[in-house]
């Protein structure tokens, strides 16, 4: 039996702690093992320096350190876990700043639980997830925040994929994941992976959350 996935919830909220808590205990079973809570990021530090932990479930603004300054500094430590945000893509900028800071994944915090659950599991196999519904929050923004430079310099580096690496960037920025990629154009999944990593290295990038970001700066 496949071991569980060790999850620390951090929100400044016990009461968001607690429903995400009891909702991945009844709806995912043995899969997922919350392992502990932090209500902010230096708790988030110390809970993952004290715990083993596979996937953080992070909240972005708390008080005393937020949510991005904590996933700079935990996938900074030795064999950190992914960080998965939490977010209500209230502004433009924060989920952007949180995948450079080394966040994979980005979940709206008013998801259906499964949805949860297959973010955890995408996030936790180091693939990230986006979802349908933050992908179009999260792109409407900045795509009402882009200047012209920033739009062509998008394009210059979209114009260095393949045809077929193009179509799989698109997808990424559509909410995807790389099972539904692969589904969409006929590929294996190895090769969809194998896509993905050739687009990242070409637009400097180490995330989906990142390409998606290029792919709407770009196409608009």
């Amino acid at each position: 039996m496949r071991a569980p996935i060790r999850v620390l919830i951090v929100d400044d909220d016990p009461a968001v702690c607690s429903g995400l808590a009891f909702i991945l205990k009844h709806a995912a079973r043995d899969e997922i093992e919350v392992v502990a809570t932090a209500h902010n990021g230096a708790e988030a530090i110390t809970a993952v320096q004290s715990h083993r932990v596979d996937v953080v479930l992070m909240d972005i603004q708390m008080p005393q350190m937020d949510g991005i300054t904590a996933t700079t500094n935990i996938r900074a430590l030795p064999d950190p876990p992914q960080v998965l945000i939490l977010t209500t893509v209230e502004t433009a900028d924060e989920p952007v700043r949180a995948a450079a800071a080394g966040a994979i994944g980005f979940l709206l915090k008013s998801e259906d639980p499964e949805r949860y659950i297959q973010g955890i599991r995408d996030v936790a196999a180091g693939e990230g997830t986006l979802s349908p519904r933050t992908s179009r929050q999260l792109m409407h923004y900045i795509g009402a925040d882009e200047t012209g430079a920033r739009r062509q310099a998008a394009q210059r580096a979209l114009a260095q994929l393949t045809d077929r690496e193009l179509d799989v960037a698109k997808l990424v920025a559509g909410g995807l994941s790389n099972a539904e990629i692969a589904g969409e154009l006929y590929l294996s999944a190895s090769t969809v992976k194998t896509h993905l990593s050739a687009i990242q290295d070409k637009l400097q990038v180490d995330n989906r959350v990142l390409i998606a970001v290029e792919v709407t700066r770009a196409l608009g």
